[in-house]
């Protein structure tokens, strides 16, 4: 009976133990990561097996022993005269042209006194110059003419504008879009460089010029969102974005951006939900068939568990959660970011191959990389504590392990998220230079432009052209036909 109690003691000590390894584990993991978060890089790399593990770590007393001790070394080295020869280097190239399409302003230097003297030639000096944005005043004129008989007055109708009686231009308009959403400008920083020039334009007016806008370009937007919806193939994450809220006086309410791409059609759209629960991508995930590529969040997986979604894992977000148990576990960590480099070299050799082809690589390379790290992983899970960050790591690999590989088995399919993460970035930055959204229907506004010029950036066209046919172009186009007017059908030079 003595024995069995000291052998239960013993057993409750071993796992008090190994639930204290765990807490430490766990807590040594998040400093490492607040550290990183305040002192290190914003990003993983891959480890490059070229460079030693011991490079970086010489302390600078060493460096200044290590250089002594070369000196005297080479204090006593024997001199000997080396002759060698090389290519003459060329001779510079100049600066580089600039582009023709620029205005010319020419400037004729004539030089004193060349009467009577034969011009031979001339010398031309290109200098690239820059005048801060002015503002222009456009008067609309038109005449008014008598009809005979004091039968009335003929006079031109006004054009149809973005904004009727709006005292901005459609240029204006575009140009205070795209300073705040591309540009990341806070309103009160324009209203700054518009006084500069003896504009006061009130900020209550601005913010009725964006609403009118939203309004406008509303039925373009929704256009987007049904091209989204009925795609095969959608990336989507989400992103938080703090909110005011007036039931929150003196707080903001956390709302999100959720953030559907599409690969095949290139398009981004935003949609803002003040929450992130199942409930928050129904109106465009409720009926969708299809591809769907995210990360492990519970709320995709609802979605994807419905038969006709093919449910697509993302190998970036996996690879983080391996680079952040480093400090825990190095030699797990990086066996696995080892594996899945290769996956990635294969993708990049594979980048510009058909469909079809890439298919085949997949299968022949890729496929045996995942089988055989897929049985490591569930070996090794055995072997290390759960709630340690490489324990963290391989559950959340474990646990989405199915998604992973669906990749393979289409040549237009990605191999991480990593697209639609990249459109969530321009919100980031936002986020840090006007720090919230002023209300819920200001962050619905917010995720319409986001959407416009995130998908302008994808096609590389300009938002401030396209923005300004845009505004010049809705008001008497049809509306049967919008769609001619997104990004990547809209013609800029008509």
């Amino acid at each position: 009976m003595k024995k069995a109690i000291e052998e239960m003691n013993k057993s409750e000590l071993i796992k008090e133990i190994n639930e204290l390894k765990d807490s430490i584990a766990n807590q040594k993991s998040i400093i490492e990561k607040l550290k990183k978060i305040a002192f290190g890089k914003k990003r993983e790399f891959f480890n490059k097996a070229s460079i030693h593990p011991d490079q970086l770590n010489l302390a600078f007393e060493d460096l200044e022993s290590k250089n002594i001790e070369i000196k005297k070394e080479k204090k006593s080295e024997e001199i000997e005269e080396v002759k060698y020869t090389r290519k003459k280097k060329s001779k510079h190239n100049g600066r580089n042209k600039l582009p023709d399409h620029l205005p010319v302003k020419e400037i004729i230097i004539e030089p004193e006194g060349v009467e009577g003297l034969v011009k031979i030639g001339e010398e031309r000096t290109e200098v690239l110059e820059f005048i801060p944005g002015e503002f222009l005043k456009i008067i609309y004129v038109r005449p008014k003419y008598a009809k005979p008989n004091k039968d009335g007055v003929v006079i031109a109708d006004m054009p149809l504008r973005a904004i009727d009686k709006c005292i901005a231009g459609e240029m204006l308009l575009a140009y205070i879009l795209v300073s705040k959403y591309v540009d990341h400008l806070p309103i009160y920083r324009l209203r700054q460089m518009f006084k500069r020039s003896n504009i006061e334009i009130a900020p209550s007016t601005i913010d009725s010029w964006l609403n009118k806008l939203s309004n406008l370009l509303e039925p373009l937007y929704d256009i987007m969102l049904n091209i989204i919806k009925n795609d095969g193939y959608l990336q989507v994450d989400e992103t938080p974005i703090p909110v005011l809220d007036q039931a929150k006086k003196g707080k903001t309410h956390r709302g999100y951006y959720w953030v559907y791409y599409s690969p095949f059609k290139k398009i981004v759209l935003f949609d803002y939900s003040k929450s992130r629960g199942t409930e928050s991508p129904e109106k465009i995930l409720m009926n969708y068939q299809g591809y769907l590529q995210t990360d492990g969040y519970s709320v995709y997986k609802h979605y994807a568990s419905r038969k006709k979604i093919n449910h697509l894992g993302c190998w970036a977000h996996v690879r983080r959660y391996y680079h952040e148990a480093l400090d825990n576990d190095p030699d797990r960590a990086k066996y696995v970011l080892g594996e899945i480099q290769k996956l990635y070299a294969i993708e990049k050799h594979v980048k510009e191959k058909s469909y079809d082809e890439i298919k085949d690589t997949r299968i022949k390379s890729s496929l045996p990389i995942i089988n055989d790290l897929g049985k490591w992983i569930v070996q090794e899970f055995h072997n290390v504590t759960p709630k340690s960050p490489i324990g963290k790591a391989l559950a959340y690999t474990i646990n989405i392990w199915d998604s992973l590989s669906v990749y393979i088995n289409h040549g237009g399919l990605n191999i991480d998220n990593n697209p639609v993460e990249r459109s969530i970035r321009p919100n980031a930055i936002g986020r840090k230079n006007y720090l919230f959204a002023g209300s819920h229907e200001g962050a619905k506004r917010s995720a319409m432009f986001y959407s416009f010029f995130g998908t302008c950036k994808i096609h590389n066209i300009d938002p401030q052209k396209w923005l300004f046919k845009v505004l010049c172009k809705i008001p008497t186009h049809d509306k049967n036909k919008l769609y001619q007017l997104l990004p990547q059908n809209i013609n800029l030079e008509n």
